[in-house]
C-alpha cells in the first residue's frame, strides 16, 4: 500500500493509514442555501464523508457559514477562474478549497490562495482535469495525456511549495479510463501527497458506474488513493452508493458484501427479485463490520457459496436451505428468504459487537 502524507479536512483525515473517504458534489445553486443543505443532508444520510459544492459567486460564498452550521461532514469549495472566491470561502469557514491550475490564473493568485490557506489552516486540492489543462502543457504534449496530467499536478504543487504550503491533496482526472489510471500511477510514484481518485465526465449511472469501477478500482487494488469521488450524470446520492460499492468490492471498507449467482435454467426460486430486495435491505444497514451474505439459486454452487459466507441460502424448488458460518441451520420457505437473511445479518452484527 502506498504511504502518503495525511491531510485533515474538518473532522476527516485522509492519507496514511486512514480509511478511504467517499466524496460527492452537490448540483444545486450554492446561493440557494436551503436546497444545497437538503442535498448535503441526503448525502450524509447515504454515508458520504466529504461534500463539495461550487463557489462561483459571492452569494455562493456567503452561504458557507450557514451550511457549515447545519452540516456534519466537511465542506469543500470548488473554485474556478476567480481566485478571490477562494479567499472569500476561506474567510467564510470552508474546510477545504479545490482549485484548477488550468484556469485559476498567474503566480500572484496562487500566492494569495496559499497565504490565506496558511492563515486559516485550510488544505487545498489541486484538481487537474484533462479538459482544462494549462495551455503550455497542452502545447508540449499535444493532447491531455497521462504524462501531461501528471506534470500539471506536480508543477502546481511546486507553485504552492514555493510559498511554504504543502497541505495539499492532488487529483488527476480524465474521461479516458486508461489515461486516468496511468496518470495516477505516475503521480503516486513521484510524490507523497494523498491522491483524490475519480474518472471525470463518465456519463449516466450505468456506464458511469462501470468506468468508475474500472478506473478507481484498479488503483485501489494497487494501494493507491486516499479519497474517491464517482462522477455520474445522476443524483449525487447515487455517486455515494456506487463509490461505497467500489470500496467494498476492493476490500477497502467494512460493510455487507452480497454474493448472488447470475441465474440459469436450474434456478428454482425468483432469485432476481429476492436479490434486489435483499440489496435494498443491505443498503439500509449501517455497520463497521465486514460480512458476506450469499443468495444462491440452485444446488450446483449454492451450498458451497452459502457455506463460505457468514450467512447464506441456497435455493430449491419453493424453498431454500439456510447456512450460518458454514453450518446448515434449517430449511425455509421461499417467501421467507429475505426476512430471514435480514434477521440473521442483524444477529451476526449484534453478536460481533458483544464479543468486543
Amino acid at each position: 500500500m502506498r504511504q502518503s502524507k495525511t491531510v485533515r479536512i474538518g473532522n476527516v483525515i485522509i492519507g496514511g493509514e486512514n480509511p478511504i473517504a467517499v466524496q460527492s458534489m452537490t448540483n444545486t445553486k450554492t446561493a440557494d442555501r436551503e436546497a444545497t443543505l437538503k442535498q448535503i443532508l441526503a448525502l450524509e444520510e447515504e454515508g458520504c464523508d466529504i461534500v463539495r459544492f461550487t463557489v462561483n459567486t459571492p452569494e455562493a460564498a456567503a452561504s458557507i457559514p450557514y451550511l457549515r452550521e447545519h452540516a456534519r461532514i466537511p465542506l469543500v469549495a470548488d473554485i474556478h477562474f476567480d481566485y478571490k472566491l477562494a479567499l472569500a470561502a476561506a474567510d467564510a469557514g470552508i474546510h477545504k478549497i479545490r482549485i484548477n491550475p488550468g484556469n485559476i490564473g498567474d503566480e500572484d493568485r496562487i500566492r494569495a490562495v496559499a497565504k490565506k490557506c496558511i492563515e486559516k489552516n485550510i488544505p487545498v486540492r489541486i484538481g487537474i482535469n484533462s479538459g482544462s489543462l494549462e495551455k503550455h502543457i497542452l502545447a508540449k504534449y499535444g493532447a491531455p495525456t497521462a504524462e501531461a496530467l501528471c506534470e500539471s499536478a506536480l508543477e502546481a504543487a511546486k507553485q504552492f511549495e514555493r510559498y511554504d504550503f504543502d497541505n495539499l491533496v492532488l487529483s488527476v482526472k480524465s474521461s479516458s479510463v486508461p489515461v486516468m489510471i496511468a496518470a495516477n500511477r505516475m503521480l503516486a510514484e513521484r510524490c507523497s501527497y494523498p491522491l483524490h481518485l475519480g474518472v471525470t465526465e463518465t456519463g449516466t449511472a450505468g456506464i458511469g458506474s462501470v468506468k468508475s469501477a474500472v478506473g478507481i478500482g484498479s488503483l485501489l487494488v494497487d494501494g493507491i488513493g486516499a479519497t474517491v469521488r464517482v462522477s455520474l450524470t445522476a443524483d449525487p446520492v447515487e455517486e455515494v452508493r456506487v463509490a461505497k460499492d467500489i470500496l467494498a468490492a476492493c476490500g477497502k471498507t467494512a460493510g455487507i458484501d452480497l454474493v448472488s449467482c447470475p441465474t440459469c435454467g436450474r434456478t428454482e426460486i425468483d432469485l432476481i427479485r429476492y436479490a434486489g430486495e435483499l440489496q435494498d435491505v443491505i443498503r439500509s444497514i449501517r455497520t463497521d463490520r465486514r460480512l458476506t451474505v450469499a443468495l444462491m439459486g440452485c444446488v450446483v454452487n449454492g451450498p458451497g457459496e452459502a457455506r463460505e459466507a457468514d450467512v447464506g441460502v441456497a435455493g430449491g424448488k419453493g424453498e431454500a436451505v439456510l447456512f450460518r458460518k458454514g453450518q446448515l441451520i434449517r430449511k425455509i420457505r421461499e417467501d421467507e428468504i429475505v426476512p430471514v437473511l435480514k434477521e440473521e445479518i442483524l444477529r451476526l452484527i449484534s453478536e460481533r459487537r458483544a464479543e468486543e
